[in-house]
């Protein structure tokens, strides 16, 4: 299934696609948070909807997407997952995980507009893929960890390059301002994909192509990852896990490019959609 979350920011309803049809499902009386993913939803959603063939009202065109998930427990995203991300920010190729998170207030629609932070000089682009988390895992084994996984979506890790890197050597404040998580537009379960170890991203900033990748380049594969955060937190239903971006962010550039008033930014990852957001002013 393709699980989408639709309507005006803090009154989101419960989407699906099936064959490219956006149907509500709000009357499943559920949102696609913890409480849905620990309970089974996945399984009871579907039941649900074969049930009511024929009968799930459509979405209205021109409707507003949600974040794809209701706000997790946490963020976790993974820093230098690309070999050739981390040669063109100077960085060293990482020999274990490199392990941050982003505030789960950062997250919002995937079309909605990405606010400058007040004070922001070097605002960026990432294009991830992001795993959420189906089912309670710690101490999970890599062998076994792609049964804890719900699903896939499609994310774009904004980042404030001052705050991240000159501002405390803390990556946390540059990646977890407002606006900051846009997700989505849908959550693909894993069935959805095929092969997760091959699929092209790409971003786009005012039509112009700047990261062009795949996953297939990861250095850390996503049942490691799963496995390996397992090993240091719980990791909870709903839980995203972002993991990385390729080649072509505005930091490694030189000169260094970033983000202003007005630009629009598109990326997508195939079989995951695409999203777009307008940069604006704060204020």
């Amino acid at each position: 299934m393709k699980l989408f979350r639709f309507g005006e920011p803090g009154q989101e309803k419960a989407g699906v696609i099936l064959n490219d049809v956006e149907y509500d499902v709000s009357a499943f009386g559920e949102d696609y948070n913890e409480q849905f993913f620990e309970r089974n939803g996945l399984d009871r959603l579907a039941a649900y909807v074969q049930q009511n063939e024929g009968k799930l009202p459509l979405v209205p065109d021109g409707v507003r997407f949600g974040s794809a998930i209701a706000r997790p427990s946490k963020i976790i995203c993974i820093g230098l997952n690309y070999a050739d991300h981390a040669r063109e920010t100077n960085a060293a190729i990482p020999q274990e995980p490199i392990v941050f998170f982003k505030a789960t207030s950062a997250l919002c629609g995937p079309n909605d507009d990405v606010v400058i932070p007040k004070n922001a000089k070097k605002l960026d682009w990432e294009v991830e893929l992001a795993v959420v988390i189906g089912r309670k895992a710690s101490y999970v084994s890599e062998s076994e960890a792609l049964d804890f996984v719900a699903g896939y979506t499609l994310h774009n890790d904004y980042s404030e390059r001052e705050f991240q890197l000159e501002r405390g050597g803390q990556w946390v404040k540059g990646k977890s301002n407002d606006t900051f998580a846009p997700v989505g537009p849908f959550l693909a379960t894993p069935d959805e994909l095929g092969d997760i170890d091959n699929l092209r991203l790409w971003l786009t900033v005012n039509g112009k192509t700047m990261q062009e990748g795949t996953t297939a380049n990861l250095i850390f594969k996503i049942p490691f990852l799963v496995s390996y955060l397992s090993q240091f937190m719980t990791l909870l239903p709903g839980d995203m896990i972002t993991t990385g971006t390729p080649a072509g962010v505005g930091l490694g550039m030189n000169p260094q490019v970033y983000l202003q008033e007005g630009d629009v930014v598109e990326l997508g990852i195939e079989g995951l959609g695409s999203s777009k957001q307008i940069v604006k002013a704060y204020g």
